[in-house]
This record gives C-alpha cells, structure tokens and sequence, in this order.
C-alpha cells in the first residue's frame, strides 16, 4: 500500500499511533492531526464567529500552538478555555468525585470565557456562542456543561463539525 498520510481527530490515538512507526511499515507515510491537515490544504473559514475554544489534555495538534491552529482556521474571534473539563478518559466514570470537582473549576472558566468573548466586536450581548475542541471525551465532557451553564453559551462541538456546517 502507498499510504502518505494518516489523518486522525483524536489526541491519544495520535500519539499511540505514533509509536506503531508507521514511517518503518510505510516509507514517507506521515501522521498527521485533521485540523493542521485542513489548514496545509487551505481550508479554512473568514470571520466564521466567535467560539471558546477548550483545548484537550491529551491535544491532537502538534505541529504548532494549538490556539493558533484554531484561530488559522476559524478567525481571530476565538478565546482559550483553560482547564480540564473533567472528562479526562475515563476519569468521568472511574472517579466522578474527583471529575465533579474538577467541572466545579471548568465551568468557573467556561463563564470568565464567555465575558471576554461578548467583549469581542461584533458579539451580540445575548447571542448564543459555542464551544469547540477537538477530543471525543472532551465533547462529551462539555456537553455535560449544558445545563449548568444559564447564560446560552454552551452549545459544544467539534471543531471540524462547525467547519463543516458552515461550509456545506
């Protein structure tokens, strides 16, 4: 097989992925995350709106920041959301005491996030914002922030969902 390029939307399967050597099975083949490819390709979206941004533990993106990845790929209009989201895995199902806690902390910054996001111009007082990352736990973990959060902000997604959306 003449295989040149792996692309992949998930940070742990990047790196255990990275360790078959797949350069060894298939010479020049090279693993690489879905959004960098989006960005070497050019596809990207002018001013698609204001988004959080939650960043994995586990990031998929290695080739630079990944903040810079996103705002390449969506616009300037986009704010990082610090800290876990208490997903973590399987963390969420193993220790949901300690998972609580830490969502305690992530929704603290999911709120600071959404004041510098309506601080940004053009971002309507009431508008609904989304969240976006780039980890399958981690949606899941943010979704689980739905209802806690009063202010309309957390609709989340994937990063290459809302990409889509807006595109076709």
């Amino acid at each position: 097989l003449d295989i040149k390029t792996v692309v992949v939307s998930c940070g742990t399967c990047y790196d255990q992925l990275q360790g078959y050597q797949f350069d060894k099975i298939f010479p020049g083949c090279r693993i690489i995350d879905i959004h960098e490819y989006l960005l070497e390709k050019g596809i990207t979206l002018a001013a698609a709106g204001a988004f959080l941004f939650h960043d994995p533990c586990h990031s998929p993106m290695k080739l630079q920041d990944p903040l810079k990845t996103v705002k390449a790929l969506l616009g300037g209009q986009v704010v990082q959301s610090d800290r876990c989201c208490g997903e973590s895995g399987t963390l969420a199902l193993n220790r949901p005491d300690i998972s609580t806690q830490v969502r305690f902390r992530k929704e603290e910054e999911i709120q600071r996030g959404e004041v510098q996001l309506r601080q940004l111009p053009g971002v309507a007082a009431k508008a609904n914002l989304k969240i976006l990352t780039s980890c399958p736990a981690c949606l899941q973990g943010l979704s689980r922030y739905a209802d806690d959060l009063q202010a309309g902000l957390l609709q989340a997604d994937y990063i290459v969902v809302e990409m889509a959306n807006q595109i076709l």
